[in-house]
């Protein structure tokens, strides 16, 4: 009888360590999609943030503001060669100042290689832009994955994920630029519709009075 009771004992045992596993296994599966939602989506502001970077670089490039450290560092090259010609050395600084402007060189023709990616980077919209802009047409409150089909099909050369989009849309939602409704089990959005610019016109005509 001993041995019948361990063994159930035993057999409860392993059941409720197997229910556990697959327990945590699921919980570890919807944790994993979770966290590479919010890393795709991370990943769309970090490219958006690097366009407009590279956008403001070329800018500053164009303007000639403070990117003009290059010529200074070439100015206080010759200095140090002058003070040290005393000394044998001579040739290891001229060698140093001629690598220096070597280095230095080559980065006109990356400023135009970036410039090129910000302009064809530049012609693409990000992915909550392409968002609000589906949802703003739209006249029906619609799911993440009508979302995905649509913009699949209008950008095929563009990889969207239900799982982004579910994201880029709970963003919106916080930042009520738009609006979350539930049906059933199903989860629906609709585009947040503000009348900010009405009461700014009262204002503009008591100042032409």
């Amino acid at each position: 009888m001993s041995e019948v009771s361990s063994n159930s004992h035993s057999t409860e045992l392993t059941s409720q360590y197997i229910a556990q596993v697959t327990g945590d296994l699921e919980r570890n599966a919807k944790e994993q999609e979770r966290v590479g939602a919010e890393i795709e989506a991370l990943q769309e502001q970090l490219l958006a943030l690097r366009h407009d970077h590279t956008v403001l670089v070329n800018m500053q490039d164009a303007l000639g503001g403070p990117g003009s450290t290059p010529g200074a560092e070439a100015a206080a090259a010759p200095s140090v060669p002058h003070q040290v010609s005393a000394e044998p050395k001579q040739s290891k600084g001229k060698k140093a100042a001629a690598t220096g402007a070597k280095k230095t060189a080559p980065k006109k023709p990356a400023a135009k290689t970036s410039s090129v990616k910000a302009s064809t980077a530049a012609a693409k919209p990000t992915l909550v832009e392409l968002i609000r802009g589906h949802l703003e047409k739209q006249t029906e409150p619609r799911s993440a994955a009508e979302i995905t089909t649509a913009l699949t099909q209008a950008h095929p050369d563009r990889s969207v994920k239900t799982t982004v989009v579910r994201t880029t849309l709970e963003g919106l939602v916080a930042k009520s630029h738009a609006h979350r409704t539930k049906q059933g089990s199903s989860v629906f959005y609709t585009t947040a519709v503000t009348s900010e610019p009405a009461p700014a016109e009262p204002q503009h005509d008591t100042v032409s009075d």
